[in-house]
């Protein structure tokens, strides 16, 4: 009998949140953002943390909070006084990677649940004990472990719950510890408040032989990022190369029905500032992979056609099976791009008497185009035939976020669901 693995999807707000609980997510995780990785586009304070932490758990889910920043001294001082409230709602568990904060959990809180955090980059099965012995109910396993050296750490350790990340950002450095923001433009990664500085448009520019530096080191050049012109940051290059820019976003639908036969415990999508599109989309797709797998059925294709209408930098398949660089890292751009579906509009209401109805325009369609309505019963295709204002004004096209107009939906039973446009389809 094979073991269900729990669906963990981000929830970066209470919207997000009721997101991925309708399109099958079992748990979400969100956090302080004094105490977690996500200062930026995170709305859970404490009255927000509240009413998720009620609503998951009326819904027979979970509620995971994020505590796995790398505090300093001034943190530490308000920890206790800052999270007593908040344990006092009874999350599910506190995703943890400092000792110190593991700590003042286990003084205080000895029966609070507590999973270890991705950033403790955790590789190896006695790493995972250790951690079992200091009260550890949960190891969430580092992101650059492949999957036979995750099989051999499930097999070592039978008796301690782990989780893995199965889609979202990677990070260029070991899961999170990366110092490019902090040492650019002085926001810590490990603090939460990380700027992608990945991301960043760069020029290189030879800097030898102006620039003192170290024998061993074979080149040095300098940076100049797009919007800072003349700002020139140097950065140094080795035999081994240097990797610090843009790596490809993790997908591993195609290896779902591999994690479950491991007997992973929970399968985990990165993405807390991401839109709840993004949310809805990711829950739905790796629900369906990990019923597939539980049901003995194989791997579906299409599924990852499903997210390629997400923007992403390029997908691979992380350190799961080993790629050659030119794979895993993206020289083109920066930037997030849609392949084959894009985001347009959410639908609001319908009105009873007629198959019009109404919608929140988030980017550009037009009368003509194939959409697909995505619910959490089921996806249905569609060619838009009619659509008009909220007056009742004939309108061929809807130009863009902050229109509302109204469409026809001929033989769809449906009061809400969020909309994409699909670009590759053919009649």
């Amino acid at each position: 009998m094979l073991h269900r693995p729990e669906l963990l999807s981000p929830a970066g707000s209470l919207r997000n949140q009721r997101y991925a609980f309708a399109y099958g997510a079992d748990a979400v995780y969100a956090g302080l953002p004094r105490y977690s990785l996500r200062v930026r586009n995170n709305d859970f304070n404490a009255a927000n943390l509240a009413i998720g932490i009620t609503e998951a758990h009326a819904q027979g889910k979970r509620f995971y909070l994020a505590t796995n920043l790398m505090p300093h001294g001034a943190k530490i001082r308000t920890f206790v006084t800052d999270l007593a409230p908040i344990i006092a709602l009874k999350p599910d568990a506190l995703i943890v990677a400092d000792p110190g904060i593991l700590l003042l959990i286990r003084e205080h809180w000895p029966e609070q649940s507590i999973h270890l955090s991705v950033q403790a980059n955790t590789v190896n099965a006695e790493a995972v004990r250790f951690w079992a012995k200091q009260g550890v109910e949960r190891v969430i396993l580092s992101r650059e472990l492949s999957l036979d050296e995750i099989a051999d750490i499930r097999a070592a350790c039978p008796d301690i719950e782990l989780e893995v990340f199965i889609h979202g950002a990677l990070c260029i450095a070991y899961s999170g510890r990366c110092l490019l923001s902090g040492y650019f433009n002085h926001r810590d990664a490990n603090q939460g408040s990380c700027t992608n500085s990945c991301r960043w448009q760069y020029r290189l520019k030879n800097a030898e032989p102006n620039v003192e530096h170290h024998h061993a080191v074979d080149a040095v050049y300098l940076l100049e990022e797009g919007k800072r012109p003349g700002e020139l940051m140097p950065i140094f290059e080795d035999e081994h190369g240097t990797y610090i820019l843009n790596s490809r976003d993790l997908q591993a639908v195609a290896h779902i029905e591999r994690l479950v036969a491991i007997g992973i415990d929970c399968l985990k999508i990165e993405g807390r500032t991401k839109s709840h599109y993004y949310v809805a989309r990711t829950a739905q797709v790796y629900r369906a992979a990990i019923d597939d797998a539980l049901a003995g059925r194989t791997y579906r294709p299409e599924l990852l056609l499903d997210l390629e209408g997400l923007s992403n930098r390029g997908y691979t398949e992380g350190f799961y099976q080993r790629h050659s660089a030119s794979e895993l890292q993206n020289y083109a751009d920066g930037a997030s791009r849609n392949h084959r579906r894009i985001f347009v509009g959410e639908l609001n209401e319908r009105d009873d008497t007629t198959e019009w109805v109404k919608v929140t325009v988030k980017n550009r369609f037009a009368v003509g185009d194939y959409l697909e309505l995505i619910t959490p019963k089921e996806n249905q295709l569609f060619q838009l035939t009619q659509m008009q204002t909220l007056d009742g004004e004939v309108l061929l096209i809807a130009p863009g976020s902050g229109w509302q107009v109204r469409i026809l939906l001929p033989d769809i039973d449906a009061q809400n669901g969020l909309l994409t446009r699909v670009l590759d389809h053919t009649s």
